[in-house]
């Protein structure tokens, strides 16, 4: 899989969280279920003052690697207040490995992931991201940003 090194600048980011882990029978439902809330429940639109708009899924807090518990977020960037119910994460600055994905909304990210883990990339296991470009179900764009060394 190609990609690009980029550096990002430190963001908050604001959305609902789960903890869950990779080989959990039930990982895909506590996801979608993070997104489900997210959207369906009014979360996304609760937030104010978001830089870019774009929703965005966060891996973080690993407990070691793919394979420990990590905390996942449905969430966008956002400078604002941080309503009631919402919780936080910053997205550090630093060097991420940069991919894009196009397929299908709802399996393209899920087909990414079980690639990812086949490749010797030295990750830092920190936070790492999916930020949809659009909003396509059939012809989505995904940027996801693993954090590197």
């Amino acid at each position: 899989m190609q990609y690009e090194t980029v550096e990002l600048k430190e963001t908050k980011v604001v959305g609902f969280t789960a903890r869950t882990n990779n080989s959990a029978p039930d990982m895909g439902a506590v996801i979608g279920g993070m997104w489900q809330r997210f959207f369906a429940e009014g979360g996304y639109a609760a937030i104010p003052d978001k830089t870019t708009g774009k929703t965005m899924g966060i891996y973080t807090d690993y407990e070691n690697n793919e394979h420990g518990d990590y905390t996942f977020m449905a969430g966008c960037a956002a400078d604002g207040e941080v309503p009631d119910g919402f919780e936080v994460r910053t997205l550090p600055a630093g060097k991420y490995a940069k991919f894009v994905v196009v397929g299908n909304m709802m399996t393209a990210a899920g087909e990414f992931w079980q690639k990812l883990w086949q490749m010797p990339l030295d990750r830092t296991y920190v936070f790492d991201f999916e930020e949809y470009q659009n909003a396509d179900p059939e012809n989505c764009e995904i940027h996801i940003y693993i954090g590197i060394r």
